[in-house]
């Protein structure tokens, strides 16, 4: 099989291409394989409207499920140990890579429970139980940015457990994500963790940004305000990506760098573009730079397969002029303090709504099962 030209120049460009999708079919079809031998994918992303969505198409599940039922499994059991049996065959496809790369890609991840976003200890004893039972060193934690996420991103990296950080949507609040990332470092180190050995990603949201921006300016009307819509985004990423570059480029870091540390890469998350209006590969080709990686969703990269372009001059040196586009949003009366709260509370929402929607419809299927 060969590679698809326009995703191996995306790669070859330092941005590591992740599927934003798991389910059963995919992995027992040999698809998830498939996607690695010709399209790149060099690591898997899931998130509870994911599992959601799985586990409510087709029968992959179940026969599963009817075990489960028949050994008096609760709901919540039944979705644990589904959703980390997915994960952890999804980790033993993408082994090799894991293996090629020393560790960098061949990730899959998983979430804790949603509900779980502002308990900090709960967070913390659930990532620690994940680890534990999906049991494979290419596995990654996937925690939310909350205020209450950062102490238990680095409790949990202290253990020697690799995170992805989820649900990022400012720089402010990404400058704590690096911080408690090297908190959580430091602290390994001091454990006598191997720290070549802990792995994590900063997963900034992308297309939210812009559809929540994009919806005030469209209130404000002007011509001005016309000409901000889809900017934000972009610039946001690009801010981030500057001030990855500046933490990561410190002392504070370097210092870990000597133990064997490994820096914590950004990545781009809601990359699927929501406006018709704009080119459907934009949050891709537009946020290509080293040491990062996007995770997409099938549609949006079967569209950067067909028709993307790897545009590397899309982040590097455009700290000035990305500040630029904020100050004449904010100028026009948006704060943006409030965008990153209403995208952080909106998040947590979603993913919450979709573990209530998988609960319930796994409770119907073991009240079916059990006849």
């Amino acid at each position: 099989m060969t590679q698809n030209e326009k995703l191996a120049e995306l790669s070859a460009a330092g941005v590591s291409v992740w599927l934003d999708d798991l389910s059963r079919d995919l992995i027992s079809s040999g698809d998830l394989a498939t996607l690695v031998d010709t399209k790149s994918v060099t690591g898997v992303t899931t998130n509870p409207s994911i599992f959601q969505a799985a586990l409510s198409a087709g029968t992959s599940y179940d026969a599963q499920v009817g075990e489960l039922a028949a050994r008096g499994a609760d709901v919540d059991a039944t979705i644990r140990t589904v959703t980390t049996d997915d994960v952890r065959n999804a980790c033993d496809v993408l082994a090799p890579v894991y293996e090629a790369t020393d560790g960098v890609d061949g990730r899959v991840s998983i979430e804790v429970d949603p509900r779980l976003a502002h308990d900090t200890d709960g967070t913390i004893a659930q990532a620690i139980e994940l680890w534990k039972i999906v049991d494979r060193p290419n596995l990654l934690i996937k925690i939310p940015a909350t205020v209450a996420g950062l102490p238990a991103i680095s409790k949990v990296i202290a253990e020697g457990i690799s995170v992805n950080v989820t649900l990022i949507f400012s720089v402010e609040r990404y400058l704590g994500v690096m911080n408690a990332y090297l908190d959580g470092l430091e602290a390994a180190a001091t454990a006598g963790h191997d720290l070549s050995t802990i792995h994590s990603v900063a997963s900034f949201f992308v297309s939210r940004v812009d559809t929540e921006v994009d919806k005030r300016l469209a209130a404000i009307g002007s011509s001005e305000a016309k000409e901000l819509q889809g900017k934000a985004a972009l610039a946001n990423a690009r801010l981030a990506y500057a001030a990855y570059e500046d933490v990561f480029g410190g002392d504070r870091f370097a210092a870990l760098v000597a133990e064997g540390g490994r820096s914590q890469r950004p990545l781009w998350a809601s990359t699927g573009v929501k406006n018709p209006d704009y080119p459907d590969t934009l949050y891709v080709s537009e946020l290509v730079a080293p040491n990062t990686v996007n995770t997409m969703p099938g549609k949006t990269m079967d569209a950067f397969a067909d028709h993307g372009w790897v545009n590397t001059s899309s982040i590097i040196g455009l700290g000035d002029a990305s500040r630029e586009v904020f100050d004449k949003i904010a100028a026009l009366g948006i704060d943006f303090t409030d965008v990153f709260e209403v995208l952080e509370s909106e998040g947590v929402s979603k993913f919450e709504d979709a573990w209530n929607e998988l609960l319930i419809a796994t409770a119907e299927q073991l009240r079916a099962a059990k006849g």
